[in-house]
């Protein structure tokens, strides 16, 4: 095993507690990675990240290539560098995919970046609506969000997995994103059916963290007693 980088700016507890703005512009996210996930300040879309181009996700619609001067108060990237990969010949849902990464990791213990290419029989997304000031918490941002169904499309399945011991720094268990092949549409995945395609796993063996440095940072609340519960409820995962 090789040492490989990931790169975070801001942790998911922050975002949690609605700190949703920050300096950070993709122009310098992409200088430390070429692939990765996330979202824009005052939530304003998902954000997916391949082959170094950066795509915004919008609640109402709307996809495009996101500008360089656009600002981000959470993301992942790295260079992704495929370890392992892994053919899928007939249908299957995310929690079986899920446990076949699990049969080829080296360990729990590890960071891992996943991309999933290829046919997709249905997948099931929400995408964040941009929030106005005063922010509410996440949980509250995120109720009641549209969750959208698409059938038989092609497309990319961008994803971090983090050990639990992580919680608070990212999304502990899986976080997956998804876009099309035309890049059109997608969104944070809820749950999907892939019916064929290449699933290809990344080892992070370092985490560099940048933390905002802003007044509602400071005063974030970063470690409530349900912040495990806050997650889990913004996340919306089926069959992890």
């Amino acid at each position: 095993m090789n040492r490989h980088e990931f790169f975070q700016t801001s942790l998911i507890s922050s975002l949690m507690d609605g700190v949703y703005e920050d300096e950070m512009t993709i122009g310098e996210l992409l200088s430390h990675g070429s692939f990765g996930l996330g979202t824009f300040n005052a939530l304003d879309g998902e954000m997916v990240i391949l082959d170094g181009h950066c795509y915004q996700l919008r609640g109402d619609g709307m996809s495009r290539p996101a500008p360089f001067g656009a600002r981000t108060p959470y993301a992942m990237v790295t260079n992704f560098v495929p370890s392992h990969r892994l053919e899928v010949h007939s249908p299957m849902m995310r929690a079986e995919i899920s446990k076949l990464i699990d049969e080829v990791l080296p360990s729990a213990n590890y960071m891992y970046a996943l991309r999933i290419t290829g046919f997709v029989n249905w997948v099931m997304t929400r995408t964040v609506v941009q929030q106005s000031k005063p922010y509410r918490p996440m949980v509250e941002a995120t109720n009641g969000e549209e969750i959208v169904r698409s059938e038989d499309v092609n497309g990319v399945f961008v994803g971090f997995r983090t050990p639990v011991y992580q919680q608070g720094i990212s999304v502990p268990g899986c976080h997956v994103h998804f876009v099309t092949d035309s890049r059109d549409h997608g969104g944070h995945v809820v749950d999907f059916q892939l019916g064929h395609g290449l699933v290809e796993v990344c080892v992070g063996t370092d985490l560099r963290l940048r933390l905002p440095i802003s007044t509602e940072f400071e005063h974030a609340e970063l470690a409530p007693e349900n912040l495990a519960a806050q997650v889990a409820k913004t996340e919306h995962v089926a069959g992890e």
